[in-house]
């Protein structure tokens, strides 16, 4: 192993904070390590925000390391404290077991099925009774350190029940299972997991000995150059799952990236070179109206979660947004890309254009104002210039009889949506 993973992150600006980084550079070049992330099934998806740990989980196993992916169907029956400056609502255990199939599903498109491993410690935190969790851990965990970690000492003024309180010593006994029985030697998490992690090395120490080779390591906080939170859109969490967030939507999340956020977003998000990320941000400036870098950037994160394909279909989606092109989408590319634009709904009739426009859809504000910017050649259909006032509008002829598009001038597009 030439080159050691550490100094991969470092460069790409992944590197927050570290339990030993001489230990840990020295046992990640002897060898390829187990190590592992956790998530909670707290919901259906996960969002672009949980990419920032699991891009990171990824280039350890792009490098050989040996990942594992710890569900917690156990701990998110309980509900972690971090981040949040109040109780979660508990879940049933009906809904956490549909949320674990669906994370299950989407970290093996992410990681493919070799050198990789998911594991689920409801497994094992469901065989624990409380006199054994208050005996073999609980007198482990003296209460005064726990309270000056950083995700219990923040909540202290508004509250924090027994229940999340115990969370830290959930997850340090997670930490010491797959240290015993899946070789795993390292935790990596969030910023606001640094609490927790060591709190896991700790214990592992205490029970396995000081000399016990464990670390930990989280990636920063990601911000903006604006200051504010790495991973919502005007709509909202931008999700890994296709129908909350579509590869479309997916794909211009990410081409609208600010240039001042660019390259980092290429250092941590893409598996680039450092000589292509440079040619990307050398490009963005000397012609930034080309977005070269937002478009790559664009293009790897999407192939990544969502595939090829669906890079090919959202730029497909783009070009005829643009063009006006539209004739050849089909109902899902229809779907996906028209979303932001004003919608109606009308019934498959039939019916003249003017009419069509004025009285069914209400596009037009008046009969005088649809025939002057039909005869203007202001009115498009489905991709084609309508000049002639005795048109019918069919429903049925495009995109499965489900809709029709109609833009107004350049720009002013409308989804009609065929009930």
């Amino acid at each position: 192993m030439t080159e050691n993973i550490l100094d991969e992150l470092a460069w790409r600006g992944a590197l927050n904070q570290l339990t030993d980084e001489e230990g840990l550079r020295k046992l990640t070049t002897e060898k390829h390590v187990g190590i592992y992330v956790g998530t909670d099934p707290t919901g259906d998806s996960l969002h672009v925000g949980h990419l920032i740990p699991f891009m990171m989980l990824k280039r350890f196993q792009l490098m050989g390391h040996k990942p594992v992916i710890l569900i917690g169907g156990g701990t998110g029956s309980i509900g972690d404290p971090s981040g949040r400056n109040s109780e979660r609502v508990l879940q049933t255990m009906a809904t956490i077991e549909q949320n674990k199939q669906k994370l299950t599903a989407q970290m093996e498109r992410l990681f493919g099925t070799d050198n990789f491993r998911i594991v689920d410690n409801y497994s094992w935190l469901s065989k624990l009774s409380m006199l054994d969790f208050l005996r073999d851990y609980g007198k482990l965990f003296p209460v005064n350190q726990m309270l000056a970690k950083e995700v219990v000492a923040s909540r202290l003024e508004n509250g924090i029940s027994y229940t999340e309180f115990t969370y830290q010593i959930l997850q340090s006994i997670d930490f010491l299972h797959l240290y015993k029985h899946e070789d795993v030697q390292v935790q990596l998490g969030g910023a606001d997991q640094w609490g927790n992690i060591t709190a896991g090395i700790d214990l592992i120490h205490k029970i396995e000995g000081a000399d016990a080779k464990v670390y930990g390591l989280t990636n920063p906080l990601m911000l903006k150059s604006d200051g504010t939170k790495f991973g919502k859109s005007a709509g909202g969490a931008v999700y890994l799952d296709a129908d909350k967030t579509s590869p479309y939507e997916f794909y211009q999340f990410w081409f609208n990236q600010d240039d001042a956020d660019v390259e980092k977003f290429l250092k941590f998000f893409t598996f680039l070179t450092q000589a292509e990320i440079q040619d990307l941000v050398d490009a963005t400036h000397t012609h930034p109206e080309k977005r070269e870098a937002q478009r790559r950037l664009a293009q790897e994160v999407t192939a990544f979660v969502h595939g090829q394909a669906a890079v090919a279909q959202a730029e497909a989606i783009s070009a005829a947004l643009f063009s006006g092109d539209v004739q050849d989408l089909t109902a899902s590319e229809i779907e996906q890309g028209f979303k932001q634009f004003p919608t109606v709904t009308a019934p498959a009739t039939p019916e003249n254009i003017v009419t069509w426009l004025v009285d069914t859809t209400k596009i037009e504000a008046s009969r005088r104002q649809a025939r002057e910017d039909i005869q203007n050649g202001a009115i498009t259909i489905n991709g084609l210039k309508q000049r002639d006032l005795d048109f019918t509008v069919d429903p049925s002829t495009h995109f499965d009889g489900q809709f029709v598009i109609v833009r107004r001038g350049k720009k002013k597009y409308f989804l009609v949506r065929i009930a």
